[in-house]
């Protein structure tokens, strides 16, 4: 497994991350195959894993912290997510310093644990000042609860804002932003983002970087009926077009010449940028985490790289 640097701040994290939307707490996965899942992924050197507290309402976070607890906390980089409503009442949500506050304690106590790696702050709330959100969350650094926070789809103005609140009023700055990207959804990140992220030292630790599946040759011929696109009618909406099956078709040729799977392929793509922390990747099997982490250890030569991008090119489908 390969460690980066949170973008320019001391921790490391595992180049390929485990995220936790959907798969737990969700009643999606079996409790023992979740388990299995997880533990596979620590055997294979993942050390991040990525939460939320609106992942199945708490239980997301519920699920993983028993899992994790039975790891040594130093080994382990856990994150989690705070926004969402958590409730009908009109405060248990949003980036107010009154919401933050309450929502790490609870995901603390759900998570089994004394403090956060990363808290990011899961969309940009227009209802509260951004010096208010960066005030709690440097309130939260100071008291040992966080060690880092960041922002999580984020646009590339909102993310330099909240960087130069934070050197002006001399607050722990983000020093991460979790984007969705990927070889289907890529010019945001690339022309907006990055020129961004990467000149303040915020790494970035992407979302959905297999596009929900599409990337992984597995509806070359059709959806199976137990596959996610064949119980998820939105996600197989945004991705699933002939245009999307005739590119990834295209890139079995270049992954076969590699020696690895279209998935490995497209976590080594994303990764291959100096700019990108970590891959958040989901997984309902240990075989699928094996052959996930197994992208760490790809280079890509700029040839293949270019002949990836001839055939995927520029715009966002999904």
């Amino acid at each position: 497994m390969e460690y980066r640097r949170l973008g320019n701040a001391g921790m490391k994290v595992s180049a390929v991350s485990l995220g936790g939307w959907i798969n737990y707490g969700e009643g999606k996965v079996a409790e023992n195959t979740a388990r299995e899942v997880v533990e596979t992924a620590y055997e294979c050197g993942i050390n991040f894993f990525d939460l939320a507290d609106v992942y199945g309402q708490g239980e997301a976070e519920k699920q993983m912290g028993a899992i994790l607890e039975q790891y040594p906390r130093h080994t382990l980089v856990i994150s989690s997510k705070v926004f969402g409503p958590m409730s009908d009442d009109v405060n248990d949500r949003g980036l107010s310093r009154k919401h933050i506050m309450e929502s790490i304690e609870k995901s603390l106590e759900r998570l089994r644990t004394d403090y956060l790696d990363i808290y990011f702050c899961h969309r940009p709330d227009e209802d509260t000042p951004v010096l208010e959100t960066a005030r709690a969350m440097d309130e939260l650094i100071s008291q040992g609860k966080v060690h880092y926070w960041g922002t999580s789809e984020w646009s590339p103005a909102q993310v330099a804002e909240a960087h130069a609140i934070c050197e002006q009023h001399g607050l722990n700055p983000p020093k991460t932003e979790q984007p969705q990207y990927s070889m289907l959804h890529r010019r945001r990140v690339e022309e907006t983002l990055l020129p961004v992220t990467r000149s303040r030292g915020i790494g970035l630790v992407p979302w959905s970087p297999l596009a929900m599946g599409m990337l992984t040759g597995k509806y070359d011929d059709g959806v199976p009926e137990d596959s996610r696109f064949g119980k998820e009618d939105w996600a197989k909406d945004r991705y699933m077009t002939e245009e999307n099956v005739e590119k990834v078709r295209q890139l079995k040729p270049i992954a076969d010449d590699l020696g690895i799977t279209r998935a490995q392929l497209a976590l080594a793509w994303v990764l291959r940028d100096e700019g990108v922390s970590s891959v958040i990747t989901g997984a309902t099997k240990p075989s699928q985490v094996e052959d996930n982490a197994a992208a760490a250890d790809v280079e890509l030569s700029d040839e293949a790289v270019e002949q990836i991008n001839n055939i995927i090119g520029m715009d966002d489908i999904a």
